[in-house]
């Protein structure tokens, strides 16, 4: 007891002067290591080789092995207790397993700080550089960083019998990092983020209804889907890997890791290209939509105006009606629409749902009707633009089936169309105000400062939690998958998880996107960066790949809420249940796998 109390005593003394010395950034990781040190005592190492010892005073025994020290029966009992391996020869370490469980939040939570320190230093970096490079392949990097560091220590180091024993670490928590994300963390977020769903979409900022399983819920945009989309085939190198136990082959287990490992690779090149180029595609994307929204506003505008029907009963455009039109818009009569004539008409238009820029819009009916490139539209330019419209109106997918040459139905269909893409491609930067950075540089050590800390504690204390996993694990006998399925992913992945629940707290349309990209992001680069990693460890140190009921999770999961997140942009609160029932289902499904029919 005496020796507890001072271990207390010796803590909140260094707290204390720790608190006056550093700032509150690392005082955490100072708190946690003087903690650990004081937590776990030594052990004594002694020669008996020499019989040339200087007596202290202790009484002694001399026989013919030797001086003997007659320890107190503590000592005794310590000295034969089984030792364990220091990390790096200091850092401690424990066979007990309460001991080993006190080194696991510590180690954990120092994981957990460098994922903050990543996190926050990724953010300060975009905020100075902004999207693409940087935004798309850089940060998702560092973001997988610890669980990669991670599933690294768990295989590199020892004998490859040693390793294979230790991989199971790295397995459990990718499929862990996995599964939480899209389950847990995805169920957490749709609750916190719903909104009152009208009209199969999620109205934002208004939340009256509850808990309603079908009336509650979220709504994303299509670039979302998108990215649930890529996270289901980000699977492929698990099915690949797969295929020889799949067909009960040995022979081509080896060949079958490098394959997967390559596929793995190209995915990810592809993958980190795509979202470097991703802000650029949804730019165009998204002015190619706003032009078409104003087609067909523009078109409806002149239905609403015209003084007949602008079809034919043979089904042509009716030139005389079109004629009226253009002659109302020529507000001088001078035979000719000039760029003011023109934006008068797009602003009396008032499409206010899609944040136009009258101005680009005007350009672009120009562009579309100026086949002189006079920069001005006469009569037959005019003529021949509305029928080119008016044909593409009525070709679109959103034709009603009973539009005809006597009813202009189609319009009205094509206009909502290209409202629904419209809102489905989200607004850039509608709701966001962004701010300049007012000192870059500044901003931009404090960033690299932050990520290079990150960096160097999931470097450094990588190993010790996995050897404090394993060592729980022999000390209790619980496989060490469900341990670091359930425990790691809470340190690697709780800065992610947080951060999404924040967000998705704004309950709009576009933070609620922003959300469940990043989780699909994240499980992406797990099935991608983590995986390739973990296959080349598996690969280059000649590992037996034995992780059939972990691959078969790991896709369950993923295919399942990539089908889902594929599929609908709209998420009522029932979604929620499937999310959730899927987390518990997967570690039955391992265990009843591994130990009722020996899958393992």
């Amino acid at each position: 007891m005496p020796k507890i109390f001072n271990h207390i005593l010796f803590f909140l003394t260094m707290k204390k002067i720790s608190s006056i010395m550093f700032s509150k950034s690392l005082l955490p990781l100072l708190t946690l290591l003087i903690l650990t040190a004081a937590a776990c005592g030594s052990r004594i190492i002694s020669d008996h080789s020499s019989s040339d010892l200087i007596s202290d005073g202790v009484v002694h025994r001399v026989g013919e092995e030797g001086i003997i020290s007659l320890y107190d029966s503590a000592a005794a009992a310590a000295a034969t207790e089984e030792t364990c391996e220091q990390s790096y020869g200091f850092l401690p370490c424990t066979k007990t397993a309460l001991g080993n469980v006190f080194l696991i939040v510590v180690y954990g939570y120092l994981m957990y700080l460098a994922a903050t320190y990543l996190s926050s230093g990724s953010e300060l970096l975009l905020e100075i550089l902004g999207p693409g490079l940087i935004g798309g392949l850089f940060l998702p990097m560092l973001g997988a960083l610890p669980d990669a560091m991670l599933i690294l220590v768990s295989g590199i180091s020892g004998t490859a019998a040693a390793a294979q024993s230790q991989v199971s670490v790295g397995i459990g928590l990718l499929a862990g990092s996995t599964v939480m994300l899209l389950t847990a963390i995805w169920g957490t977020c749709c609750i916190v983020g719903k909104c009152d769903i009208e009209n199969s979409t999620a109205v934002d900022l208004k939340d009256t209804k509850g808990l309603s399983l079908t009336g509650s819920g979220v709504t994303t945009d299509i670039w979302t889907s998108y990215a649930a989309m890529i996270m289901a085939v980000s699977v492929l190198p698990f099915i690949v890997v797969q295929l020889p136990q799949l067909f009960h082959s040995t022979s081509g287990r080896h060949l079958a890791v490098l394959i997967a490992l390559i596929i793995s690779l190209s995915l990810l090149v592809t993958y980190c290209l795509y979202q470097v180029f991703q802000p650029w595609i949804q730019t165009r994307k998204l002015a190619y939509v706003k032009h078409k929204h104003v087609i067909s506003g523009i078109l409806k505008h002149l239905k609403k105006h015209s003084l007949g029907r602008l079809f034919t009963d043979h089904g042509t455009p009716n030139v005389e009606v079109i004629e009226k039109l253009f002659n109302s818009i020529d507000e001088n009569g001078d035979g000719h629409l000039s760029h003011a004539e023109l934006k008068a008409l797009v602003v009396g238009m008032r499409l206010e749902e899609i944040n136009l820029d009258e101005n680009d819009a005007v350009a672009k009916v120009m562009k579309d009707f100026d086949k002189s490139c006079d920069d001005k539209v006469d009569l037959h330019e005019f003529i021949a633009g509305v029928e080119k419209w008016l044909y593409e109106a009525r070709g679109s997918n959103g034709s009603s089936p009973g539009a005809g040459a006597n009813t202009i139905k189609y319009i009205d269909d094509f206009h909502e169309e290209t409202r629904r893409e419209h809102s489905l491609l989200g607004e850039d930067q509608s709701d966001e105000i962004v701010e300049g950075v007012e000192n870059p540089r500044k901003v931009a050590i404090k960033a690299g400062l932050l990520l290079l800390l990150g960096t160097i504690i999931a470097a450094v204390f990588a190993d010790p939690l996995v050897d404090a996993v394993n060592n729980f694990s022999s000390a209790t006998s619980i496989p060490s998958f469900f341990i670091s399925f359930i425990a790691l992913p809470l340190a690697t992945n709780s800065s992610e998880a947080v951060s999404a629940i924040i967000f998705a707290t704004r309950k709009k349309k576009r933070s609620a996107s922003l959300t469940f990209s990043e989780l699909y992001g994240a499980v992406t680069m797990n099935n991608l960066l983590c995986l390739s990693v973990f296959l080349a460890i598996v690969y280059a140190r000649g590992l037996i790949w034995n992780f059939s009921s972990e691959v078969l999770v790991i896709l369950i999961v993923c295919v399942v809420m990539g089908v889902l997140g594929s599929i609908r942009t709209t998420f009522p609160l029932w979604t929620c249940l499937i999310a959730f029932t899927l987390y518990p289902f997967s570690l039955v499904l391992v265990y009843v796998l591994d130990y009722v029919f020996g899958w393992s």
